[in-house]
């Protein structure tokens, strides 16, 4: 048997997280590392997802990485397909082909407490690394409810992020269930396709009108004749949704003018009083994420859409029942059937339960998702208690509810980045592992200030809490107070170990507290 490969990191995912850590460490002039991507080809979400109306909320010069500006975005909030070929284009212009392993999905990958690395096991093989830096986002698994009878469903179903593009919704009857952010993207797009739409609304969300526009072929060529000019869009874009956040994160009722404005937005396209009544949410807005759409409202009001006011309970043959509520066309929704020809599930991603945790074994020989059965947590989004020299891109409570992740993205690189350099000058064979005490005082401070926030005190229960009501997704500050908190690593908030020599049969933890 030949000997294993080893490498200094290996990236596990090549969607965002994935290519800004690959050409963070060549930049930091590492390039002993390979990016593992269970797929065939990069762009994680943005692969994954291409539904029809498939596009980014947040605008198109925020959502792209600062080393990477783009002046040719095509609109002020992109689709999916520009979105990406940008990602394409990062990883020709960084030159990350030679280090992404395609086709190589993660099984496992399990702590070496003797010599301090890193075996990962793949669809391919397996290999070792010092370091693993795990990218794999938390809108890559897709959620699909268990329903009675969905089995035995005769015709078409499919979870929006796995959009089936050979079947033809063209005169079929379609049941879309949920309405988050994907499923206001999905109705307008397949409405006027569709006999009948019927869409399952267990909660209404709170919608804004998507100020969308091309960008004018001026705008580009300024943008690439003078970068600066790119530059300074991209920071006005930045510093509004920075002063957004205090209303947030400290006074939720400032969002009453926001929330004012979303109620507008249903009574111009929605004269039903009763169906209108229907749509507004009885919760403060950005509890749940504030969606952005201008065809939504319209294609609900369109005869052939029926609004059901509620979940989904089980499958009947070919019929849909309703769990509960009421129906556009009147009525009880309680035990209401619906005949469909296919069932469209946009019910969301396992963001609070990552599935890749179950495939880490940390240094105590229990996997991240044990070690986080009462939540996630991770010191400043980045490293768990007991899993050394592994880190996380978009980790515990680094999701925003109002600006960029892409901010966050690469305030994480940064912290990446020292780590790589703190190992370095260790030298010798070496590990940090993250204190549990440090873990717990990040993670009760998080907390404390999450108590103040909308959406803790919004009157919702969203996809950014966990089983136990703990917000665990969100960040309850600014993108440049993470960035400040983000920009260093603190040795005393690790143990540092290591293997004295080569023969040594266990490592030795050095305090660096002391």
């Amino acid at each position: 048997m030949g000997q294993r490969e080893h490498v200094r990191v290996a990236v596990i995912g090549s969607g965002f997280g994935g290519l800004g850590a690959a050409v963070r460490l060549r930049r930091e002039g590492i390039t002993d590392f390979v990016v593992l991507e269970r797929a065939g080809s990069v762009g994680g979400t943005w692969r994954d997802n291409s539904y029809p109306g498939c596009a980014c909320d947040v605008p198109s010069h925020l959502y792209s990485f600062s080393f990477a500006p783009n002046p040719d975005w095509p609109r002020t909030f992109s689709g999916q397909e520009h979105i990406r070929a940008y990602l394409e284009r990062v990883a020709d212009t960084f030159r990350l082909r030679s280090h992404i392993r395609l086709d190589h999905e993660v099984l496992m990958m399990r702590w070496d407490g003797d010599e301090l690395r890193w075996e990962i096991e793949t669809s391919k093989g397996t290999m070792t690394a010092d370091v693993v830096v795990s990218a794999t986002g938390p809108l890559s698994d897709p959620k699909t409810p268990e329903i009675p009878g969905l089995a035995d469903f005769p015709g078409k179903v499919f979870h929006s992020s796995r959009w089936d593009h050979d079947y033809d919704l063209r005169g079929k009857r379609v049941a879309m269930i949920g309405t988050g952010a994907s499923a206001i993207q999905i109705v307008p797009a397949i409405q006027p396709q569709a006999a009948k739409l019927t869409l399952f609304q267990r909660t209404p969300p709170w919608v804004l009108p998507r100020m969308d526009r091309k960008i004018t072929g001026v705008e580009r060529w300024l943008h690439r004749q003078l970068p600066f000019t790119g530059s300074a869009r991209r920071g006005l874009l930045w510093g509004i949704r920075e002063l957004q956040v205090s209303a947030f994160t400290k006074r939720p009722n400032e969002l009453g003018l926001i929330e004012s404005l979303a109620k507008a937005n249903i009574a111009k396209s929605i004269k039903d009083p009763a169906l209108r009544a229907r749509l507004t949410p009885s919760y403060r807005i950005g509890c749940k994420r504030i969606l952005l759409s201008s065809d939504y409202y319209p294609a609900l009001a369109q005869p052939n859409v029926d609004i059901v006011a509620s979940g989904l309970s089980e499958v009947r043959g070919s019929s849909v029942v309703a769990a509960g509520g009421t129906s556009q066309a009147g009525g009880s929704g309680g035990g209401t059937e619906t005949e469909v020809d296919a069932i469209i599930f946009g019910t969301g991603f396992h963001v609070t339960d990552l599935p890749i945790a179950e495939r880490v074994v940390g240094a105590d020989g229990i996997t991240l998702a044990e070690s986080w059965k009462d939540g996630m947590q991770s010191l400043r989004g980045a490293t768990a208690a007991g899993f050394p020299n592994w880190m996380t891109i978009i980790g515990a409570n680094t999701g925003l509810g109002n600006s960029s992740m892409i901010l966050m993205i690469e305030s994480q690189l940064n912290y990446m980045a020292d780590y790589m350099r703190q190992l370095t000058v260790l030298g010798g064979r070496a590990a940090l592992a993250a204190r549990p005490s440090a873990v717990g005082a990040w993670n009760r401070r998080v907390q404390e200030r999450m108590e103040r926030t909308v959406w803790k005190s919004g009157g919702c229960n969203s996809w950014y809490l966990d089983a136990n009501g703990r917000n665990t997704t969100l960040w309850p500050g600014t993108t440049g107070e993470f960035r400040r908190e983000t920009r260093r690593v603190d040795l005393t908030e690790y143990e540092v170990v290591r293997v004295l020599a080569k023969s040594a049969a266990a490592a030795e933890s050095v305090d660096v507290a002391s």
